[in-house]
């Protein structure tokens, strides 16, 4: 899955590679989480090619999908991924896969390894990595959108992001990735009046072997209200197995009736 991405390239770069979208000035985002407002790129309104409209626009959208049909969000799950194995099929998915689908600029994304080993689950910690592209400072994750209205007539816009399989290489850290959309495809994807989701589903792969670097970092991503630029700094990389829990010493336990600190 993707539960968390970083978003540091300069304006003018983001610009250049999503084919000139203007997207007004933004300052660096490095712990991007679910619930907060997102940029993405969306078609733009042309028609005609030498129309003067252009041909992506870029708008935010709370990243959190929510179907038209739903009532209340109280009471509808926190929809950050979709599967882009079944997206097509999916209920909540199927229109905007042949109606709205997106760009989510993004300078990479963080995911957790959980430690290998017995003592999984029980006090072991998992390593997070800072996974963004070999070159570059900036990509594009496919995504989907859609307007949800609330029963007072207010609108919010909303995405969520496809992901898929890992990559080899990224598949010892977490079995999910994002889907990644190169500039060469980005037209056909952004075309939802002839491309069909079936013409697109082409797209929807892992990421090659190789395009993505992983880097360990520091626990300080696992908190949101944590958003500085030394969240990107490289750490040292715990273990990926978790010892066994030695056997217990009866002279070295503590008097059962003594307080610890730990």
């Amino acid at each position: 899955m993707c539960g968390r991405f970083a978003l540091v390239a300069k304006t003018d770069a983001a610009r250049d590679y999503f084919g000139g979208v203007d997207f007004g000035d933004f300052a660096p985002r490095y712990n991007i989480a679910p619930t907060q407002p997102i940029l993405v790129v969306v078609a733009g309104e042309r028609a005609d090619p030498r129309s003067n409209l252009p041909e992506r626009r870029a708008v935010l959208v709370r990243w959190g999908f929510l179907p038209g049909w739903v009532k209340d969000p109280r009471d509808f799950p926190l929809l950050i991924n979709a599967r882009a194995e079944t997206a097509i099929g999916k209920a909540s998915f199927r229109a905007a896969m042949r109606h709205r689908r997106i760009l989510v600029p993004a300078s990479g994304f963080f995911e957790w390894r959980r430690p290998e080993g017995k003592g999984e689950g029980k006090g072991a910690r998992p390593q997070p990595y800072w996974i963004r592209p070999r070159k570059g400072e900036i990509l594009a994750f496919a995504g989907l959108m859609e307007t949800w209205s609330s029963p007072d007539g207010s609108e919010v816009d909303t995405g969520a992001i496809l992901t898929t399989a890992a990559s080899g290489d990224i598949a010892p850290i977490h079995e999910r990735m994002p889907v990644v959309i190169h500039p060469e495809d980005f037209s056909r994807w952004l075309d939802c009046k002839t491309q069909e989701p079936r013409d697109v589903a082409d797209l929807m792969k892992p990421a090659e072997e190789g395009f993505f670097e992983a880097i360990p970092v520091s626990d300080k991503v696992n908190k949101v209200a944590n958003m500085g630029p030394d969240l990107l700094e490289p750490a040292e990389e715990r273990s990926r197995e978790v010892p066994a829990p030695a056997k217990a010493d009866m002279k070295s336990q503590p008097d059962p009736a003594q307080l610890s600190l730990f």
